[in-house]
Protein backbone atom coordinates (compact mmCIF):
# COMPACT_ATOMS: atom_id res chain seq x y z
CA UNK A 1 0.00 0.00 0.00
CA UNK A 2 2.82 2.36 0.90
CA UNK A 3 4.47 1.75 -2.49
CA UNK A 4 1.18 2.51 -4.32
CA UNK A 5 0.76 5.78 -2.44
CA UNK A 6 4.35 6.77 -3.22
CA UNK A 7 3.92 5.91 -6.89
CA UNK A 8 0.71 7.99 -7.03
CA UNK A 9 2.43 10.99 -5.42
CA UNK A 10 5.39 10.78 -7.79
CA UNK A 11 3.05 10.55 -10.77
CA UNK A 12 1.01 13.56 -9.70
CA UNK A 13 3.90 15.57 -8.27
CA UNK A 14 7.07 14.64 -10.20
CA UNK A 15 9.03 17.39 -8.50
CA UNK A 16 8.87 15.55 -5.18
CA UNK A 17 12.25 14.12 -4.22
CA UNK A 18 12.48 10.40 -3.63
CA UNK A 19 15.04 11.26 -1.02
CA UNK A 20 12.57 13.48 0.81
CA UNK A 21 10.19 10.53 1.01
CA UNK A 22 12.86 8.46 2.74
CA UNK A 23 12.51 5.76 0.09
CA UNK A 24 15.28 3.44 -1.04
CA UNK A 25 15.32 2.91 -4.81
CA UNK A 26 15.29 -0.79 -5.81
CA UNK A 27 15.35 -0.31 -9.60
CA UNK A 28 15.50 2.39 -12.26
CA UNK A 29 17.86 4.17 -14.65
CA UNK A 30 20.78 6.53 -14.09
CA UNK A 31 22.23 8.76 -16.82
CA UNK A 32 25.97 9.43 -16.55
CA UNK A 33 28.09 12.01 -18.33
CA UNK A 34 31.51 10.62 -19.14
CA UNK A 35 34.12 13.32 -19.75
CA UNK A 36 37.67 12.98 -21.06
CA UNK A 37 40.10 15.91 -20.69
CA UNK A 38 41.86 16.10 -24.06
CA UNK A 39 44.28 18.92 -23.21
CA UNK A 40 45.47 17.37 -19.95
CA UNK A 41 46.07 14.04 -21.70
CA UNK A 42 48.51 15.83 -24.03
CA UNK A 43 50.69 17.31 -21.27
CA UNK A 44 53.65 15.12 -22.22
CA UNK A 45 53.03 15.15 -25.95
CA UNK A 46 55.16 17.21 -28.32
CA UNK A 47 52.27 19.28 -29.62
CA UNK A 48 52.63 23.09 -29.94
CA UNK A 49 50.55 25.16 -27.52
CA UNK A 50 49.03 26.96 -30.50
CA UNK A 51 47.63 23.66 -31.76
CA UNK A 52 46.34 22.71 -28.32
CA UNK A 53 44.58 26.06 -28.03
CA UNK A 54 42.51 25.21 -31.12
CA UNK A 55 41.46 21.84 -29.80
CA UNK A 56 38.25 21.05 -27.99
CA UNK A 57 39.14 20.72 -24.29
CA UNK A 58 36.78 17.86 -23.44
CA UNK A 59 35.18 14.92 -25.18
CA UNK A 60 31.90 14.02 -23.52
CA UNK A 61 29.20 11.44 -24.04
CA UNK A 62 26.29 9.94 -22.14
CA UNK A 63 25.91 6.44 -20.73
CA UNK A 64 22.90 4.70 -19.19
CA UNK A 65 23.02 2.52 -16.11
CA UNK A 66 19.87 0.38 -15.93
CA UNK A 67 19.49 -1.66 -12.76
CA UNK A 68 17.37 -3.71 -10.41
CA UNK A 69 18.35 -5.27 -7.06
CA UNK A 70 20.58 -7.96 -8.60
CA UNK A 71 21.57 -6.90 -12.13
CA UNK A 72 22.74 -3.91 -14.14
CA UNK A 73 23.54 -2.91 -17.70
CA UNK A 74 25.91 -0.03 -18.46
CA UNK A 75 25.75 1.10 -22.09
CA UNK A 76 26.39 4.24 -24.17
CA UNK A 77 23.71 6.57 -25.46
CA UNK A 78 24.47 6.74 -29.16
CA UNK A 79 25.30 10.14 -30.62
CA UNK A 80 24.21 11.27 -34.05
CA UNK A 81 27.56 13.03 -34.43
CA UNK A 82 30.84 12.37 -32.62
CA UNK A 83 32.93 15.10 -31.00
CA UNK A 84 35.54 16.49 -33.39
CA UNK A 85 38.44 15.02 -31.37
CA UNK A 86 36.88 11.57 -30.90
CA UNK A 87 38.63 10.12 -33.97
CA UNK A 88 42.03 11.04 -32.46
CA UNK A 89 41.18 9.38 -29.12
CA UNK A 90 39.12 6.33 -30.12
CA UNK A 91 39.61 4.51 -26.80
CA UNK A 92 39.19 7.50 -24.49
CA UNK A 93 35.44 7.15 -23.99
CA UNK A 94 34.65 3.62 -25.14
CA UNK A 95 33.07 2.58 -28.41
CA UNK A 96 29.35 3.15 -28.92
CA UNK A 97 28.74 -0.61 -29.01
CA UNK A 98 30.65 -1.42 -25.81
CA UNK A 99 28.69 -2.32 -22.66
CA UNK A 100 28.86 -4.21 -19.37
CA UNK A 101 26.18 -6.55 -18.02
CA UNK A 102 26.62 -7.53 -14.36
CA UNK A 103 24.82 -10.16 -12.30
CA UNK A 104 25.69 -9.28 -8.69
CA UNK A 105 23.96 -12.34 -7.21
CA UNK A 106 26.20 -14.64 -9.28
CA UNK A 107 29.21 -12.31 -9.11
CA UNK A 108 29.57 -12.50 -12.88
CA UNK A 109 29.64 -10.04 -15.76
CA UNK A 110 29.69 -9.99 -19.55
CA UNK A 111 31.78 -7.33 -21.27
CA UNK A 112 31.09 -6.35 -24.85
CA UNK A 113 34.15 -4.64 -26.28
CA UNK A 114 34.73 -3.20 -29.74
CA UNK A 115 38.24 -4.02 -30.93
CA UNK A 116 39.45 -3.11 -34.40
CA UNK A 117 35.87 -2.62 -35.55
CA UNK A 118 34.52 -5.96 -34.27
CA UNK A 119 32.51 -6.71 -31.12
CA UNK A 120 33.81 -9.35 -28.71
CA UNK A 121 32.01 -10.89 -25.71
CA UNK A 122 34.11 -11.67 -22.63
CA UNK A 123 32.73 -13.41 -19.53
CA UNK A 124 34.39 -12.67 -16.21
CA UNK A 125 33.85 -12.53 -12.45
CA UNK A 126 33.28 -9.17 -10.79
CA UNK A 127 36.75 -7.79 -9.89
CA UNK A 128 37.39 -6.96 -6.25
CA UNK A 129 38.47 -3.47 -5.28
CA UNK A 130 39.42 -2.32 -1.78
CA UNK A 131 37.97 1.06 -0.88
CA UNK A 132 38.80 3.53 1.87
CA UNK A 133 35.70 5.51 2.84
CA UNK A 134 36.33 9.18 3.62
CA UNK A 135 34.32 11.81 5.52
CA UNK A 136 33.83 14.15 2.54
CA UNK A 137 30.34 14.45 1.06
CA UNK A 138 29.10 15.85 -2.25
CA UNK A 139 25.67 16.35 -3.74
CA UNK A 140 25.29 14.58 -7.09
CA UNK A 141 22.00 14.56 -9.05
CA UNK A 142 20.14 15.48 -5.85
CA UNK A 143 21.71 12.78 -3.67
CA UNK A 144 24.16 13.23 -0.83
CA UNK A 145 27.15 11.06 -1.66
CA UNK A 146 30.10 10.02 0.48
CA UNK A 147 33.63 9.96 -0.91
CA UNK A 148 35.77 6.83 -1.20
CA UNK A 149 39.22 6.16 -2.62
CA UNK A 150 40.42 2.94 -4.27
CA UNK A 151 43.42 1.71 -6.25
CA UNK A 152 43.38 -0.35 -9.46
CA UNK A 153 46.32 -1.93 -11.28
CA UNK A 154 48.46 -1.45 -8.12
CA UNK A 155 49.04 2.28 -8.62
CA UNK A 156 46.07 3.97 -10.33
CA UNK A 157 43.93 5.99 -7.91
CA UNK A 158 40.15 6.07 -8.25
CA UNK A 159 37.90 8.59 -6.48
CA UNK A 160 34.24 7.63 -6.07
CA UNK A 161 31.12 9.17 -4.53
CA UNK A 162 28.30 6.82 -3.53
CA UNK A 163 24.79 7.06 -2.10
CA UNK A 164 23.19 4.45 0.14
CA UNK A 165 19.69 5.48 -1.01
CA UNK A 166 19.96 3.24 -4.07
CA UNK A 167 19.95 -0.39 -3.03
CA UNK A 168 22.26 -1.84 -5.69
CA UNK A 169 25.93 -1.56 -4.78
CA UNK A 170 27.13 -0.90 -8.32
CA UNK A 171 28.42 1.92 -10.46
CA UNK A 172 29.57 3.05 -13.91
CA UNK A 173 32.16 1.05 -15.87
CA UNK A 174 31.56 -1.97 -13.63
CA UNK A 175 32.91 -0.36 -10.45
CA UNK A 176 31.35 -1.80 -7.30
CA UNK A 177 32.15 -2.77 -3.72
CA UNK A 178 30.87 0.28 -1.84
CA UNK A 179 27.81 0.32 0.49
CA UNK A 180 25.64 1.98 -2.15
CA UNK A 181 25.43 3.15 -5.75
CA UNK A 182 28.36 5.11 -7.19
CA UNK A 183 27.05 8.34 -8.73
CA UNK A 184 30.41 10.03 -9.24
CA UNK A 185 33.75 8.62 -10.33
CA UNK A 186 37.12 10.08 -11.33
CA UNK A 187 40.37 8.46 -12.47
CA UNK A 188 42.91 11.33 -12.63
CA UNK A 189 45.58 9.28 -14.44
CA UNK A 190 43.07 8.54 -17.21
CA UNK A 191 41.92 12.19 -17.27
CA UNK A 192 38.35 10.88 -17.13
CA UNK A 193 35.29 11.46 -14.93
CA UNK A 194 31.82 9.91 -14.72
CA UNK A 195 29.02 11.84 -12.98
CA UNK A 196 25.32 11.10 -12.78
CA UNK A 197 23.16 13.83 -14.29
CA UNK A 198 19.78 12.17 -13.74
CA UNK A 199 18.38 9.43 -11.51
CA UNK A 200 15.05 7.96 -12.60
CA UNK A 201 13.95 5.81 -9.70
CA UNK A 202 11.18 3.22 -10.12
CA UNK A 203 11.31 3.42 -13.93
CA UNK A 204 10.89 -0.11 -15.23
CA UNK A 205 13.65 -1.06 -17.67
CA UNK A 206 14.20 -4.49 -16.13
CA UNK A 207 13.40 -6.32 -19.39
CA UNK A 208 16.40 -4.55 -20.97
CA UNK A 209 18.89 -5.83 -18.38
CA UNK A 210 20.23 -8.74 -20.38
CA UNK A 211 23.77 -9.66 -21.45
CA UNK A 212 24.89 -8.86 -24.99
CA UNK A 213 24.53 -11.73 -27.44
CA UNK A 214 25.81 -10.20 -30.67
CA UNK A 215 29.56 -10.48 -30.92
CA UNK A 216 32.40 -12.97 -31.10
CA UNK A 217 32.46 -15.03 -27.91
CA UNK A 218 35.80 -15.57 -26.20
CA UNK A 219 35.32 -18.98 -24.61
CA UNK A 220 38.70 -20.74 -24.76
CA UNK A 221 42.33 -19.89 -24.08
CA UNK A 222 42.92 -20.18 -27.82
CA UNK A 223 40.22 -17.56 -28.49
CA UNK A 224 41.77 -15.27 -25.87
CA UNK A 225 45.26 -15.69 -27.30
CA UNK A 226 44.05 -14.68 -30.76
CA UNK A 227 42.26 -11.64 -29.31
CA UNK A 228 45.36 -10.55 -27.39
CA UNK A 229 47.45 -10.85 -30.57
CA UNK A 230 44.94 -8.64 -32.35
CA UNK A 231 44.77 -6.22 -29.44
CA UNK A 232 48.58 -5.77 -29.41
CA UNK A 233 49.14 -5.98 -33.17
CA UNK A 234 50.44 -2.43 -33.57
CA UNK A 235 52.46 -2.25 -30.35
CA UNK A 236 56.21 -2.17 -31.11
CA UNK A 237 57.37 -4.29 -28.17
CA UNK A 238 55.10 -7.29 -27.68
CA UNK A 239 57.33 -9.06 -25.17
CA UNK A 240 55.57 -9.29 -21.84
CA UNK A 241 52.51 -7.54 -23.26
CA UNK A 242 50.12 -10.51 -23.13
CA UNK A 243 49.39 -10.29 -19.40
CA UNK A 244 49.09 -6.51 -19.55
CA UNK A 245 46.70 -6.77 -22.52
CA UNK A 246 44.59 -9.32 -20.64
CA UNK A 247 44.28 -6.91 -17.70
CA UNK A 248 43.16 -4.16 -20.07
CA UNK A 249 40.63 -6.40 -21.83
CA UNK A 250 39.07 -7.53 -18.55
CA UNK A 251 39.74 -4.23 -16.81
CA UNK A 252 37.54 -1.63 -15.19
CA UNK A 253 37.07 0.79 -18.07
CA UNK A 254 35.52 0.34 -21.51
Amino acid sequence: MKFKVLAFLLLCFPFLSLKAQGTFIPYGKITFEKKFNVIRSLDNASIPDEAKAKMQKYITNEWEFIFDQNRSLFKPVKKEKEDENQSFFPFALGRQTSEIYTDYSKKQRVLKRNIMGDDYLLTDTIPNLDWKIMHDVRNIAGYECRKAIGIIYDSVYVVAFYTDEILLRGGPEGFTGLPGMILGLAIPRYNTTWFATKVEGFTNHQAEIIPASKGKKIETEKDLKKLIELFTRYEPDKKGKAEEAKKRLYGFTL
